[in-house]
């Protein structure tokens, strides 16, 4: 095992636990360490005037310092307290794996870092965006299971084929935009193809819509009143410049509501617009209110068609309770109702989420298919006969039956057993010798073997992913890009030791050093370098010595005058000094 797990991470299931991977914390080095305080003091310096109350009250409960990258295994023992656990993950993993994690209860961290060259903002998911942003929130109970129950609904929503395509699109350009010396036409040809990708996607599926309601929540959600709101979306609280961006009148505030679903959103750029919603409470009132629009809780042809068009593994469950999960191929429809379905390869069945004894994909390894409604000519659905109904229309054990569905759908055969439900209806008819037939195409023969009838007058819901997740091996997950690590020059790790001693000297681990000597190597041989200088001032005003903190300030000045793009970063890091100091 790559992590260290604790009860909450005992309950994942098996391929939720392909994407974790070990934090290695040794591989963050003292400048990652630096940014991590840089953007850490800025941030908690601003947001404790911009931010949601539990934005403060969250970065105590859950064990986040602002002078260190958090641990994982720190931050698990202490977001257990509070329902909830963490893990690593390598940047962006599936939508729907995403949201799974969460309905567990666990928050999934991209442990990587951003270079100090970006800072501001990286498009690429890193451990100051998804330690600092999103845990201090869920340490919020009423937003807690706002996130528990997002990814429940979310984690059902069905796909189109082209969201992986972008998933992977997305992913590629994060990764490539992150990693050091990646030629500028090579970003210009990734995000092209996902501009592409975006204006070619056709009807946006369930989880391009509530991907939509999750970065205008949970990414780039405020809260409280349009002329006074709060941030407690994680790319706000995790981005420098755009925490104060989102608060001028330059990005417009609209009122949260189920439109956020239907608005789109631009991962590489600062957001033109966000939108405000009155509480956490409300959240999950919209929530609620989408859910209602999904297939999930509406079934029918719709979102058979919906999940026959996703090439996905799915669920559809009849109005009997009984679960049919597998890859969907075709539907048979009349008068825009489904009356016959079929999956291709492995399919199960299972009833409340739990796999039919006998009915699991060594049995189905070929596809299964079915009538779905009423039979010709009779008002009462087969589900809804009694005992005596059912001996009077011939479906009794040993009996030969012919039956014809609404729809032209026909089964014949010689029944060898019912399935029943806890209710005692029947939700599962086995069949020998039988046929089946739509009209003169024949779409089962006795030669198949036995013949297993749902029984369901209606679909009543359809859903991503399988009812019994122990049915299928879901353990699939194939990474086509990975973080690009880039070989570490002489120069930069005489520059990462440099970064070390002036730690080790702030925290009092070795005082002996001359930072004075520190300063002369980054004229000498860092001159690009900014924010170890702006350490080296701190340290040089919190001991009094005004002259070298003198020298330090006119060197930024001058690397200001050449550099004008980090004027404002330098600025912000020497007000936070000074600040601290007055107060």
């Amino acid at each position: 095992m790559s992590y260290e797990s604790n009860y909450i991470l005992d309950k994942l299931p098996k391929h939720l636990k392909q994407y974790i991977k070990p934090q290695d914390y040794e591989d963050y080095s003292p400048i990652d360490q630096a940014v991590w305080r840089y953007v850490m003091r800025k941030n908690v310096d601003y947001l404790s005037k911009v931010a949601h109350k539990s934005y403060l009250e969250g970065l105590k409960k859950t064990g986040i310092s602002i002078d260190h990258i958090p641990n994982m295994y720190g931050m698990n023992r202490i977001l257990k307290e509070i329902g909830w656990a963490a893990v690593a993950v390598d940047g962006f993993i599936p939508p729907s794996a995403f949201m799974e994690f969460q309905a567990y209860n666990v928050l999934v961290i991209a442990s990587d870092i951003r270079q100090l060259e970006h800072i501001e903002y990286t498009p690429a998911p890193d451990i100051i965006h998804e330690g600092a942003g999103h845990a201090p929130i869920i340490a919020n109970p009423e937003y807690a299971e706002y996130l528990r129950r997002f990814g429940e609904i979310g984690s059902k929503a069905i796909s189109s084929a082209k969201d992986y395509e972008l998933y992977e699109a997305v992913r590629h350009l994060s990764i490539i935009k992150e990693a050091e010396g990646t030629p500028q036409a090579d970003i210009d040809k990734a995000r092209k193809k996902i501009e592409d990708l975006q204006e070619n996607m056709g009807e946006p599926s369930e989880i391009a819509l509530i991907r939509n309601l999750h970065w205008w929540t949970v990414e780039y959600g405020l809260i409280g009143t349009l002329d006074e709101p709060k941030i407690y979306g994680a790319g706000l609280l995790s981005s420098i410049g755009e925490s104060a961006w989102c608060m001028t009148d330059k990005v417009k505030k609209i009122p949260y509501s189920i439109e956020a679903a239907h608005t789109s959103f631009d991962i590489t750029q600062p957001q033109p617009q966000l939108f405000v919603t009155r509480d956490f409470a409300y959240l999950n009132q919209v929530l609620e209110e989408f859910a209602n629009t999904m297939s999930l809780r509406k079934g029918g042809l719709s979102g058979l068609e919906k999940l026959i068009n996703s090439k996905e593994l799915g669920t559809v469950e009849l109005s009997t309770g009984l679960q049919i999960s597998g890859n969907f191929d075709s539907v048979i429809s009349h008068e825009g109702k489904p009356v016959y379905l079929q999956t291709i390869g492995n399919t199960a069945l299972a009833y409340r989420e739990k796999e039919l004894i006998g009915h699991g994909i060594i049995q189905h390894p070929n596809g299964f298919g079915s009538p779905i409604g009423k039979l010709k000519g009779i008002n009462l659905a087969i589900e809804d006969m009694s005992p005596r109904d059912l001996k009077a229309y011939n479906i009794y054990e040993g009996e030969f039956v012919s039956l014809e569905f609404i729809g032209d759908i026909k089964v014949s055969g010689e029944i060898i057993t019912g399935t029943r439900n806890l209710k005692g209806e029947i939700i599962l008819i086995t069949l020998a010798n039988c046929t089946v037939t739509h009209n003169e195409k024949i779409l089962f023969h006795p030669n198949m073997g036995l013949y297993h009838m749902a029984v369901g007058e209606n679909i009543v819901s359809v859903f991503n992913g399988p009812a019994d997740l122990k049915s299928f091996d879901l353990v699939t997950h194939k990474v086509t890009d990975t973080t690009i690590k880039s070989a570490k020059t002489q120069k930069r790790k005489q520059l990462e030791q440099l970064y070390k001693q002036v730690r080790e000297f702030r925290e009092g681990k070795n005082v002996t050093i001359s930072r004075n000597k520190v300063f002369h190597e980054i004229k000498a041989n860092h001159p690009k370098d900014w924010l170890l200088a702006v350490e080296l001032y701190e340290l040089a005003k919190n001991n009094g010595d005004e002259h070298f903190a003198k020298d330090l300030k006119s060197y930024l000045e001058t690397l200001k005058q050449h550099k004008p793009q980090l004027g404002h970063l330098i600025d912000d890091g020497l007000g936070l000094v000074d600040k601290s100091l007055v107060i």
